[in-house]
């Protein structure tokens, strides 16, 4: 009997989490279909943003102005840090809408309400895990050298998911609340896009500018994602400062949505 007793909260706990996991990768799997059936073109259409964006700062820093930044071949510098950028971009702006476009399903569902954005951070992930194959093929064209560093890539995706999702839990719910959060965001991560070394690299800073960047997570995130073909870009200050503020900031997320969520199911 003594024994017993803690069991039953663990296999709750369990098939809890399994339960989760499957809701999660429905709604994820509904998601990428909706996305894609009206679509000709399907799944291209998830890496073609990107491309074109690469192939603009390509020609413009390569052909027009003399480039003194970022890594040779260049369009494998920037694909490296435009096809994360995009993930992270993408989901957060759609977690502005998380609540409010499914407002009647986030009421009447008894799922964990978090569902709602980590769905939206699991698209975009597979999205982006399903664009490497293109950063792959432009390394093998473009003589880029694959290094031990590939083998960082788990933890680059690690820290990324964490850190997206913890910015979707915090923004969620705050945009019920205060609309006009919505219209900040897009200047915000518009701002971050040229904050963070997506077209330069970190390296390119000032010395003081440096220290400062490694608070913004994703120049730590880059890095990672970096050294499978540049190794030099691996900057160790970078990644554990990154990864702090990343945990640091799943932590605030998941706090300011327990103590809102039922604010929120009243408001919406």
């Amino acid at each position: 009997m003594t024994t017993a007793a803690p069991i039953a909260p663990l296999a709750a706990r369990a098939t809890g989490g399994r339960r989760y996991r499957q809701v999660l990768w429905l709604l994820t799997a509904r998601d990428l279909r909706v996305r894609y059936s009206t679509s000709a073109l399907g799944y291209l259409w998830s890496i073609l943003d990107p491309l074109v964006m690469a192939a603009i700062y390509w020609f413009v820093f390569t052909q027009v102005f003399e480039r003194s930044v970022g890594e040779e071949p260049y369009i494998v510098f920037l694909l490296a840090g435009l096809l994360p950028w995009m993930w992270f971009n993408g989901a957060v702006g759609d977690s502005t809408r998380a609540f409010l476009k499914e407002a009647k399903l986030v009421r009447s569902t008894k799922i964990p309400r978090t569902i709602w954005v980590n769905r939206l951070v699991l698209s975009k992930g597979l999205e982006f895990l399903f664009s490497l194959p293109v950063i792959a093929a432009f390394a093998i064209f473009g003589g880029a050298q694959l290094t031990w560093g590939i083998a960082l890539l788990p933890l680059a995706i690690l820290l990324q998911a964490m850190l997206t999702a913890g910015v979707g839990l915090l923004i969620a719910p705050l945009v019920v609340f205060f609309r006009d959060l919505e219209r900040a965001a897009k200047l915000v991560l518009r701002f971050l896009f040229y904050a963070s070394p997506i077209i330069y690299s970190a390296r390119d800073l000032p010395e003081g500018l440096h220290a400062w960047a490694a608070f913004n997570p994703l120049a730590g995130i880059f890095a990672l994602y970096r050294s499978a073909f540049f190794l030099e870009e691996l900057d160790w200050y970078l990644i554990g400062i990154g990864a702090a503020v990343s945990v640091a900031m799943l932590a605030v997320g998941l706090l300011v949505f327990r103590r809102t969520e039922r604010s929120v199911l009243k408001e919406i």
